[in-house]
């Protein structure tokens, strides 16, 4: 079927994206917060030649009622710019990568913190971009109201034009070191961005050398269509969410189709849907498994879940009767809205089986035996679904445990998927180039 391989990533913050994953039999329920589970997990994702472990944030208490924020096994966790470092000196190949705002944080802080993770990690470091749905945060930032969802995406560009000028501030040969003649560093190899834009007003340049990478890894995750553009203009990995393999191609077949019109190869982006994954020893098993679980998830939060979906109180309804038509509009998410609305119209849901599905985990999932998504994965990859996947676990360890002894042989004794890293960069796991200065030849 030709030489393809898949790529995959590891969503790791929280460490399992299903609501009722702390309360499963033998789960780690401080998995979050505890920095030996995820040194731990970290280590074995390495073992298993994952290309990245990758951490979302959040940057206030999820916007939800307090009888559903009292049974959240993520109402704290680390900070991923202070944990990534920490993980970076306990790993040696995997990549690390995480979110960073363009609406609450400033280009210059971004751009330093990640070029000093890509120096310490050794070229390791991946930043995913986006703009933050949670309306809360903004109340965090001194703002009174959340920013309108397609001018958070305008501000996006500039941001990460911003980033990148920074990451560009010095050549690669800048720093010369000369004990003898007593130079240290060539100011011809500096570049002063001075950048006036909407939104920015950035001099320069950055205190800190040229990434490892040139950049680090420009990851992206909106599937609007705000948030498709942006990925075709900036991202080299996007961590999409789709419901099935013909959205999956839709999207993949769209994102990548803007590419050459804004001078970019196709290649040079690898596109890895989110894809929950329990692994059982048949098929039957797995969905026991997956059954018990959707079970540990309480109305309450389950309710929650679906309201911060829809951008409103869903609580309103009758549980036991279909989502109304007449939703009222939202400034949250537009694409993740769209699944839900779907979801519910193509399966007949009523509002409590459609809570309990977005309270547990509504997306993408493969649940089956080693070789049936070992299958699943395959027609994926070659039939123009994705390049691969960013693996996310029902519980912790055990969801992973399963994953990496059993999936990942599999996918290894068909020629699927690595057996051994080939190069120490994230860039290089991804097949990405590194970037040239855009100053200096």
């Amino acid at each position: 079927m030709g030489d393809r391989q898949l790529h995959l990533g590891a969503f790791m913050r929280p460490v399992s994206i299903h609501t009722g994953a702390w309360r499963y039999p033998g789960a780690w329920a401080d998995a979050n917060f505890s920095f030996p589970r995820l040194k731990y997990l970290a280590q074995r994702l390495e073992h298993a030649c994952f290309d990245a472990f990758f951490m979302a944030d959040h940057l206030a208490v999820l916007n939800m009622p307090i009888e559903a924020l009292r049974r959240s096994a993520t109402v704290t966790s680390f900070d991923p710019p202070t944990l990534l470092p920490a993980l970076a000196a306990v790993t040696e190949r995997i990549g690390l990568i995480a979110t960073g705002s363009t609406t609450f944080d400033s280009p210059y802080h971004l751009a330093r913190r990640f070029a000093a993770l890509d120096h310490l990690s050794g070229g390791r470091a991946g930043w995913n971009i986006v703009t933050t749905s949670n309306p809360d945060a903004a109340l965090n930032f001194g703002l009174t109201e959340h920013m309108e969802h397609d001018e958070r995406y305008v501000r996006a560009r500039e941001f990460y034009d911003v980033v990148t000028g920074l990451w560009d501030s010095w050549a690669d040969d800048a720093f010369i070191r000369d004990a003898q003649s007593g130079i240290y560093v060539d100011p011809e190899r500096l570049h002063v961005l001075d950048h006036r834009g909407k939104y920015y007003s950035v001099r320069g340049p950055l205190n800190v050398a040229r990434p490892v990478q040139g950049w680090p890894v420009i990851v992206q995750a909106g599937a609007s269509e705000a948030g498709k553009q942006l990925a075709a203009e900036t991202a080299e990995a996007v961590f999409a969410g789709v419901s099935g393999l013909h959205d999956a191609r839709a999207l993949y077949a769209d994102i990548k189709g803007r590419m050459p019109a804004v001078g970019r190869d196709p290649e040079h982006l690898k596109i890895l849907p989110g894809c929950f994954v329990v692994v059982g020893d048949t098929v039957e098993e797995a969905r026991r498994k997956r059954a018990l679980l959707d079970s540990l998830v309480h109305y309450e939060s389950a309710i929650a879940s679906l309201s911060i979906v829809l951008g409103h109180d869903a609580s309103r309804y009758d549980p036991d009767g279909p989502l109304p038509d007449d939703l009222p509009p939202s400034n949250a998410s537009q694409s993740g809205r769209e699944r839900a609305i779907d979801l519910a119209r193509r399966e007949g849901l009523t509002v409590r089986q459609l809570a309990q599905r977005f309270g547990g985990f509504a997306g993408l999932s493969m649940v089956g035996t080693p070789a049936s998504i070992a299958d699943e994965m395959e027609t994926w990859l070659f039939d123009a679904g994705s390049d691969g996947f960013n693996i996310m676990f029902p519980w912790q360890p055990g969801g992973l445990d399963d994953f990496v002894d059993r999936v990942v042989p599999e996918l290894q004794r068909r020629g699927l998927f690595r057996r051994r890293y080939a190069g120490e960069t994230l860039r290089e796991h991804l097949g990405l180039p590194r970037p040239a200065n855009r100053f200096f030849a």
